[in-house]
């Protein structure tokens, strides 16, 4: 006697729509995760400042200051000294100070609580004094 219905392949197929479901919801979950994640860094804002000045042995000197990847001044410096004051924006903040002759690079690690950053150059090398 033959069975109009083939209950093997309803089973199979009944799984494989609620695999597809799950696959699915779970493809849902993961983008609305992801959007929620990229708005809340979107919207992080960062109170601290930092203060660098340039005291002594800049003036006269082509010089280029960055935080990270941002230059903040290009020029050569006047008087001395030179202060700029810029907001935090990055999670982990570096300086450089290049020096445009000789292309020297100095690498200085940013405290993520802001602060003030005092620099001289002498005999070509950028130092960083002590806090005040």
């Amino acid at each position: 006697m033959t069975h109009r219905l083939n209950t093997n392949k309803q089973f199979m197929v009944g799984n494989g729509i609620l695999a597809f479901a799950v696959i699915a919801v779970v493809v849902i979950f993961v983008y609305m995760s992801m959007r929620a994640q990229q708005q809340k860094k979107a919207e992080r804002n960062f109170q601290e400042v930092y203060t660098v000045t340039l005291e002594r042995g800049f003036a006269g000197d082509s010089t280029s200051l960055f935080i990270n990847d941002s230059l903040l001044v290009d020029r050569t410096m006047g008087k001395e000294p030179f202060t700029i004051e810029v907001k935090r924006f990055a999670e982990h903040s570096a300086l450089l100070i290049v020096d445009n002759a000789t292309e020297a690079l100095a690498l200085f690690e940013l405290s993520e609580n802001g602060g003030s950053y005092r620099f001289e150059k002498e005999d070509g090398e950028v130092k960083l004094l002590s806090q005040k």
